[in-house]
């Protein structure tokens, strides 16, 4: 996941360039299909038609964005490129078709460069377009421009007309194979940049776009799923569209290449299905992007845009990527997921010394195995966590990177409500980290990577993640009392116009208590009820009270808790001021929406807590109600699921689905596939248990 923070989204070059990455075969890419097979999908979404192909060298996904601010977008794993046309706003909103399937196709530029595309055909229901604007660079240069309105002057080019087709075409800022996108007119007509309908009200366009980057590698069939995967053909698609043996590819359109957060946690709730050469090329990824110092990369900058990174730091074109370290989540997953791995899972278990004894993808004497690469994370694991480990006050706990409003999946500028400690990274990620680090210890797998400082500080990895464990939760409790719960519920309700009397009803006698979203830098606390309790539930082992606690939170009726009849919402802050409320409304990136995969993490932490032999037989059933009650909520959304993410209309007592992007009161819009969606391949829904 993207970083919808302004201050994220600049990667900074300082610390953030590996040199030159890649040139060696990726891991796992000698096992992978010599060819994929031809895969194909739409998928329609609120104003979006979408259109995916994968064959041969072709990777696309071609968007048909209807409404009033029509426009036309192709977006390319490869090199993570795009071009895009958009269109002036419109009187009355468009509503694009697609014409059959979209095809492959390649050509060669005007130096004999191979180029990769699409052609596709189409109709809208427009008397009229104007040409507003063309983009053809990076995804990030394409998304900035639907965001912010504006492309660099370095990549902006002029069409050419001839006829009734318009054409943009450039090379790479390096000189590099570029980009292409081409719109004939074949019903209409086309003149000084208006595109005019035919009698009946439509035009009709064929639509060519290609770009010049080196195509990757799919990952396909037995080289990513095994048999035991859900027959959920939508995920599939998206799964096998995002896969690739260099990196799996975050969410398209608007992240189509590596994230790390999204690919470690991908990987970890896919674990149980998918193939153990797809497995250790996901892990493979994060581990040859960490930093020297061993941080997780949350984003690269690729291609187009690492050019245009080095340039505007007054260096020489190069592509060589660029690399963002600005979020601190990352830096704690990665060792809790390799343990999942390389000590939970037989296949991992039987594949861990010949893994961590590889080679990683970086370039000439940067070239490392990936066993260091692990060691150098720990180091970081356990340098950030000791503070805490020896004096357990709220100003040792993890915090965000000086002059950052975000720095974990909520990476939106109010993702955290200001809050600088996250409850996710403390409270969860840390311990687990520790813990998983006692583990490898423990199994000797670390042992040929170490130094003799190495060991005796890593002796202490297992006690460290006990006083965080015990200690840094209880930091992060907020009680509300229960008549003021009440007022609260009822004036947020009101507010929002939805209805009050089932959250009223699911409050006990006592107190409202919960974890807080985040501290602030003063130690309070960010009063937003949230979904990061998931979390606890997948890595974790909380006491009894503690998970009664948690389910009361996620499973209690919005607007007292998350549950909805369409999903769990990711944030819930009835019990915050009005000013912060406003900033988690059912338009923003991580407010009161729902996240697919957020749901699919609670799913596979309360089945994994279920599996425990030591919980009282009462936490057990409520922990059945609440598996039973989250699934209707899953289930609701079964047409969006593989989609990033979706909000909600109240009408008739009852939410339903809106999808995001759809109105326009949202920030952004959902990406249609979307990596960290796919996961209920490996999460079946549960069969009914006998009481």
């Amino acid at each position: 996941m993207r970083c919808q923070s302004n201050l994220c989204r600049a990667s900074g070059l300082a610390g953030a360039v590996l040199a030159a990455l890649m040139g060696a075969m990726p891991l796992g890419a000698a096992d992978s299909a010599a060819t994929s097979p031809r895969l194909a999908f739409d998928v329609e979404e609120g104003n979006n038609v979408n259109s995916f192909l994968r064959d041969g060298k072709v990777a696309a996904h071609l968007l048909l964005r209807s409404g009033q601010e029509p426009r036309v977008l192709v977006a390319f794993p490869a090199g993570n490129s795009g071009v895009g046309v958009w269109f002036a706003h419109v009187d009355k909103p468009v509503r694009w078709v697609l014409q059959g399937r979209t095809q492959p196709i390649s050509e060669t530029d005007a130096k004999g460069r191979e180029l990769y595309g699409v052609r596709a055909d189409v109709r809208v229901s427009a008397v009229q377009l104007v040409l507003k604007q063309a983009v053809l660079s990076s995804i990030r240069v394409l998304r900035d421009y639907q965001a912010l309105g504006a492309a660099p002057l370095e990549v902006t080019v002029d069409p050419t007309f001839e006829g009734k087709s318009i054409t943009w075409s450039r090379d790479r800022l390096d000189g590099a194979a570029g980009y292409k996108l081409r719109l004939e007119v074949t019903e209409g007509d086309l003149r000084e940049g208006r595109i005019s309908a035919v009698a009946d009200g439509h035009i009709a366009l064929t639509i060519t776009a290609l770009s010049g980057e080196t195509p990757l590698t799919p990952l396909a069939g037995p080289t990513l799923l095994d048999r035991r995967a859900a027959a959920d053909l939508a995920a599939r698609n998206a799964l096998a569209y995002l896969s690739y043996a260099e990196k799996f590819l975050a969410g398209s359109w608007r992240f189509d290449t590596y994230f790390g957060r999204d690919t470690l946690m991908s990987v970890r709730l896919l674990m149980p299905v998918m193939a153990p050469v797809a497995v250790e090329d996901g892990l493979g990824a994060v581990l040859t992007r960490l930093s020297p110092s061993g941080e997780v990369a949350h984003e690269e900058d690729i291609g187009e845009f690492a050019i245009l990174d080095h340039l505007h730091a007054g260096e020489p074109a190069s592509d060589a990527p660029v690399f963002n370290y600005h979020m601190i989540d990352g830096n704690f997953m990665l060792a809790p997921v390799l343990g999942a791995w390389l000590l939970d899972d037989p296949r991992g278990r039987q594949r861990a010394k010949r893994f961590l004894a590889r080679l990683d993808d970086r370039s000439g004497e940067e070239r490392r195995t990936l066993g260091a690469d692990l060691i150098s994370n720990l180091r970081l694991v356990l340098s950030s966590a000791d503070a805490f480990a020896e004096n357990p006050q709220i100003l040792h706990l993890i915090a965000l990177k000086t002059g950052f409003s975000a720095g974990q999946w909520r990476d939106s500028n109010d993702g955290l409500g200001g809050g600088r400690f996250p409850y996710d990274v403390n409270a969860v990620f840390v311990p687990a980290a520790l813990a998983a680090t006692g583990r490898l210890l423990a199994a000797g797998l670390l042992d040929p990577y170490l130094t003799d400082a190495d060991r005796v500080a890593f002796a202490r990895a297992a006690s460290m993640g006990r006083v965080w464990s015990s200690k840094a939760g209880p930091l992060f409790l907020v009680d509300v009392p229960g008549e003021a719960a009440r007022r609260h519920i009822d004036a947020y309700a009101a507010g929002l116009g939805v209805a009050a009397e089932a959250a009223r009803a699911s409050l006990g006698q006592g107190a409202v208590r919960f974890h807080a979203l985040a501290l602030n830098a003063d130690g309070t606390a960010v009063p937003i009820l949230h979904s990061d309790e998931g979390f606890a539930l997948l890595f974790d082992q909380p006491d009894a009270a503690v998970l009664d606690q948690m389910i009361a939170v996620l499973m209690r009726p919005f607007p007292a808790g998350l549950w909805t009849d369409v999903g769990i919402v990711v944030a819930n802050p009835v019990f915050a001021p009005p000013e912060m409320q406003r900033l988690f409304s059912k338009n923003a990136y991580h407010g009161t929406v729902i996240w697919s995969w957020q749901q699919a993490v609670m799913a596979a932490g309360l089945e994994r807590q279920l599996r425990r032999p030591d919980l009282p037989m009462a936490v057990r059933e409520r922990l059945k109600e609440a598996q039973a009650q989250l699934w209707r909520a899953i289930d609701a959304g079964r047409g969006v699921r593989s989609s990033e993410l979706w909000s909600w209309n109240y009408a008739a007592g009852h939410f339903q689905i809106a999808p995001f992007g759809a109105s326009q009161g949202d920030v952004d819009e959902s990406n249609a596939a979307q990596l960290w969606s796919t996961v209920y391949l490996a999460i079946p829904e549960p069969v009914r248990r006998s009481k």
